[in-house]
């Protein structure tokens, strides 16, 4: 079943890069933190946005190599730079919708959260490798011995306020993106994680079964 994991991690990571793209095309409303510092230096400094969330993955992996070694997986390695790569693959493709500026934005906006949401929890499902975020951010909890929301709350406030600073787009969608995000998310999690164990508890019991004969 080794493949069956690795095929919920991949469409997992191009289902959350579809919806982070989603969210860039409406990033007038405000987006993700950490998509925030991408844009203001893709803003400032050129490259591209999908460029700047590989660096920042692979900066954050470095430091919890050093940090904490368990997070850092396969998964976390490809997941810093097929994130970034898919994103800029489909704002290269460019066939998402432009932004209105009516209340429509709103809507698409909210099926990007929900659509990250999804894709993070079935690539998170597949269980072969934390995110560079998420890894990064367990790594400090864990050597400061505190609660992972409020050190996620701490550091994604920093990266926002470095992000605003150097004029990344925020406004209110990026105050409310954790509201939405986080319980699809955790509700994805769950049921793809329920259904993999049933794909694999069928394979192992024909398998027994086909030994058996």
């Amino acid at each position: 079943m080794f493949i069956t994991r690795w095929l919920f991690y991949f469409i997992g990571l191009l289902t959350f890069s579809y919806g982070i793209t989603i969210a860039l095309s409406m990033q007038h409303l405000g987006i993700h933190p950490w998509d925030v510092l991408a844009v203001a230096l893709f803003e400032k400094l050129g490259l591209s946005i999908g460029s700047w969330a590989i660096i920042i993955s692979l900066i954050l992996i470095i430091v919890s190599w050093f940090l904490d070694k368990s997070y850092i997986k396969l998964g976390t390695f490809l997941n810093g730079v097929l994130v970034g790569a898919f994103v800029d693959l489909f704002l290269w493709i460019d066939f998402l919708p432009n932004a209105s500026f009516t209340w429509t934005d709103s809507l698409v906006m909210i099926d990007g959260m929900v659509v990250m949401g999804i894709g993070g929890g079935l690539y998170n499902s597949a269980q072969v490798g934390s995110g560079p975020r998420d890894g990064f951010m367990l790594s400090i909890a864990d050597k400061m011995n505190a609660p992972i929301g409020r050190v996620r709350i701490i550091v994604e406030s920093f990266i926002l306020v470095i992000g605003f600073i150097l004029g990344g787009p925020v406004f209110w969608f990026t105050l409310i993106f954790t509201f939405v995000q986080s319980p699809v998310f955790a509700y994805s999690f769950i049921r793809f994680k329920a259904i993999l164990s049933f794909i694999e508890r069928r394979h192992n019991t024909m398998k027994n079964k086909t030994e058996a004969v």
